[in-house]
C-alpha cells in the first residue's frame, strides 16, 4: 500500500452539462487541498480549460496524456479522450452521457490498478449514460461488479451515517426484497465498515421498520414481525450491537439517531429524506463494503443551476475529505490487524 500521506485522488468528471465540473474546480481553488492530496481528473484538459474560463476559476490545470505523468501538488487532468465535446449547460444530452461514462470507467480502472488510491465521482444523469456497453442504474452497481465485496450505499455527514437495505428499486417492490439474508448481509457490511473505515470498535446500529409505526405489532404490516425483528435478534445474539426496528418518523423526530453509529433504512427515501434534511448540503455518499474507496457528493447534476456559477461545492469537498479519512483509517486498521503487538509497543513507547 502507498504511504497514507501521499494519497492520489481519482476524480470522474460526471455529466459535463451539469454542475460537476464547476464544483470540482471550485474545490481545488484552495491551494491547501493540493497539500492534502494529489488529484487526477479523468476528462480532457481543453474542455476543463473552457469550463475554467466560463466560471473564472483560479484552479491551475496540469494536462497529462499518461498516468505515469501525475505530478504531486498539481491539479492533474488525464486526457481520457482528445476530441472536443459540445457542452450546453443544463441540457440532458445522450452524447455528453457517453463521456461521463468514459471518464468513470477509466477512473475505475485506475482505481483497480492501484494508480489512484481513492475515487470521487461527480454526478451523472442515470438516463443519458445508458448504452449497449453500460447498462447500470448508476455508479454503485458498476463498482459492485468491478470491485471485490458487496456494495452498500452509506450516506455520511460527521457522526450521522445512514445505510440502505434497498436502494434504487420502486417503492412497491421494497417489501418483496426484504429477507433475513439481505438484512444479515447489509448489517454485517455496515458493522465491518464502521470498524475498519471509521475506527469504531463496538458500533451500535439502529434499524428502521418498513411500515408506518414500525407495523404497530402487525396491524399495519407484518414485515417487522416476520422478517426484520427475527433477523435483528439473530444478529444481536451473535454479538452485533443492532437494535430495532424503530418507527422512522419518531426515530428522527426525537433525535434518537444521535445515540447510534449508523442507521439502516429499509428503502431509499426513508433514509435519504431525513439525511439530506439534517446534513445541510454537506453530506457524502460513500460506497461501503468494497475493496476500494469511492465517495461522491449527495446531489445530482442540478441542470437547473448548471452554468450559472452558483453551485455549492461543499458536498464535493466533503467527499474528497471523507475518501482521504477512510484511506487513513483503513491503512491504520490494516497495520493493527497485521501486527497488533507492534502497535501496542508503539503506544507503550509514547508513554515514556
Amino acid at each position: 500500500m502507498k504511504r497514507a500521506e501521499n494519497i492520489i485522488v481519482g476524480i470522474s468528471i460526471g455529466d459535463l452539462n451539469g454542475i460537476g465540473s464547476e464544483v470540482v474546480l471550485k474545490t481545488f481553488e484552495d491551494a491547501r487541498m493540493l497539500e492534502l492530496c494529489t488529484p487526477v481528473i479523468f476528462a480532457n484538459v481543453k474542455i476543463l480549460s473552457f469550463v475554467k474560463k466560463t466560471f473564472e476559476s483560479t484552479s491551475m490545470l496540469h494536462g497529462i496524456d499518461h498516468l505515469d505523468q501525475i505530478v504531486p501538488g498539481k491539479l492533474n487532468v488525464y486526457n481520457v479522450w482528445k476530441e472536443s465535446v459540445d457542452i450546453n449547460f443544463g441540457v440532458n444530452d445522450d452524447a455528453v452521457g457517453t463521456y461521463a461514462i468514459k471518464s468513470f470507467t477509466a477512473a475505475t480502472q485506475a482505481l483497480k490498478d492501484g494508480i489512484v488510491d481513492v475515487l470521487v465521482t461527480a454526478p451523472i444523469n442515470k438516463y443519458n449514460i445508458q448504452s449497449e456497453d453500460f447498462k447500470f442504474p448508476g455508479h454503485t452497481d458498476y463498482l459492485d461488479q468491478e470491485l471485490e465485496g458487496d456494495a452498500l450505499m452509506l450516506m455520511v455527514q460527521d457522526n450521522l451515517r445512514v445505510g440502505l437495505l434497498t436502494d434504487h428499486i420502486p417503492v412497491n417492490e421494497v417489501a418483496n426484497h426484504l429477507t433475513a439474508a439481505l438484512i444479515n448481509k447489509k448489517i454485517e457490511t455496515i458493522k465491518k465498515t464502521l470498524v475498519q473505515d471509521f475506527g469504531i470498535n463496538k458500533p451500535k446500529i439502529a434499524v428502521l421498520g418498513l411500515n408506518p409505526h414500525s407495523g404497530d405489532n402487525g396491524v399495519i404490516g407484518k414485515e417487522e414481525q416476520e422478517i426484520i425483528k427475527p433477523a435483528i435478534k439473530n444478529l444481536f445474539d451473535k454479538g452485533t450491537m443492532v437494535f430495532g426496528p424503530f418507527s422512522a418518523d419518531g426515530f428522527f423526530g426525537s433525535n434518537q439517531y444521535e445515540k447510534y453509529d449508523a442507521i439502516v433504512a429499509t428503502y431509499h427515501d426513508q433514509g435519504l429524506i431525513p439525511f439530506k434534511t439534517l446534513s445541510f448540503g454537506k453530506g457524502v455518499n460513500y460506497t461501503a463494503g468494497l475493496s476500494k474507496i469511492r465517495t461522491s457528493p449527495d446531489h445530482g447534476t442540478a441542470y437547473d443551476i448548471a452554468g450559472k456559477g452558483i453551485a455549492d461545492y461543499n458536498s464535493f469537498k466533503e467527499a474528497v475529505y471523507l475518501a482521504i479519512d477512510i484511506f487513513h483509517s483503513r491503512h491504520q486498521h490494516q497495520e493493527i490487524s497485521i501486527n497488533p503487538m507492534r502497535i501496542r509497543e508503539k503506544q507503550e513507547e509514547k508513554k515514556y
